[in-house]
């Protein structure tokens, strides 16, 4: 039946937070569009005027459709080429959510995002809702057609495999000025031409990972250990006329936030073509996690041409 414009209202009034659950629960920002647009359609085709709590109906719809959509997500990903890494999302990208608790940020960080691929659907599924929602385990029992108790259980299970998973002292949120003196002190390390700033920089457990989709070349295994670690990212920066024909020029390196965390971007003509995000910790940097699959970085290309980013740091390749 045909939707009211006021029906419609109900809906984008729900849109962002839909689309911020989604997001989480895929770790793609495409797919979230396409799953809150799978919802709309839904919507468009339930009486909706017996739709008591339409945001509960929205969610259930939606989750439920991302439950289905990682579950074949697995068996793609068996298949995919090379690492398996999320899509990010620069600061200030609405699909991000809400950032006002810790849980709320840190549901959001890559580094979690990468974890959360480790769990099961329903694991995932509780784990958004409960930590970066705050639903209480009532509704998310509702939502999964499972008991209260269950849900309790499950959400305890999967918080514990994400804290065994992440880096000792990691922690997302840190604020714009920090990031960016990270990033300052990473890039001087990394483009010294010396592994030994870079290795003092790093964890001794340091590990470093790429996704390139097939499409850009990347490691398929990561390298693990800060003097390994520390090898392929002072040879990743020394420049090349090779890595300036694959980017398609020289690239401008920024130091920004993404996904709530430090990490540097690399744009060639308003391109976006790499994001490297850098998961610090007391003890140092733990991860680089480095995306260059280009269909993962239209979103982030749109957003970066949308904003003012200054001077770059340096240029690079």
């Amino acid at each position: 039946m045909a939707l009211t414009p006021h029906d419609v209202e109900r809906f984008e009034a729900s849109r962002p937070r839909l689309e911020a659950v989604a997001y989480r629960l895929l770790g793609s920002a495409s797919e979230a569009e396409d799953a809150v647009q799978e919802t709309f359609l839904r919507w468009q085709a339930a009486d909706v005027d017996r739709v008591d709590v339409p945001e509960a109906w929205l969610t259930k719809v939606l989750t439920n459709l991302c439950l289905n959509q990682l579950t074949s997500a697995r068996a793609r990903r068996e298949t995919y080429v090379g690492e398996w890494l999320p899509e990010p999302l620069l600061a200030g990208d609405p699909m991000l959510g809400p950032a006002d608790t810790a849980e709320q940020r840190e549901s959001v960080s890559y580094a979690v995002l990468v974890l959360l691929e480790r769990l099961t659907p329903n694991e995932r599924a509780v784990y958004v809702l409960r930590e970066a929602f705050a639903y209480p385990h009532r509704e998310i029992a509702e939502i999964l057609d499972i008991t209260e108790a269950a849900s309790q259980q499950i959400h305890h299970r999967a918080k514990k495999h994400v804290a065994d998973g992440r880096a000792r002292g990691a922690g997302a949120g840190i604020d714009e000025a920090a990031a960016r003196r990270v990033v300052e002190e990473f890039l001087a390390a990394a483009t010294s031409g010396r592994t030994e700033p870079l290795v003092r920089l790093l964890t001794q457990d340091a590990v470093a990972v790429g996704d390139g989709g097939g499409k850009v070349p990347a490691r398929a295994k990561a390298f693990e250990g800060a003097l390994a670690v520390a090898k392929f990212l002072r040879g990743l920066f020394k420049p090349g006329t090779a890595k300036r024909t694959l980017v398609g020029g020289t690239a401008e390196i920024h130091a920004t936030d993404v996904n709530g965390a430090p990490a540097v971007v690399a744009v060639v003509d308003g391109r976006v073509v790499g994001v490297m995000c850098l998961e610090v910790t007391a003890d140092g940097v733990a991860a680089v996690r480095n995306q260059v699959n280009p269909d993962k970085l239209e979103r982030a290309t749109r957003r970066w041409a949308a904003g003012d980013h200054g001077e770059p740091l340096l240029h690079a390749f």
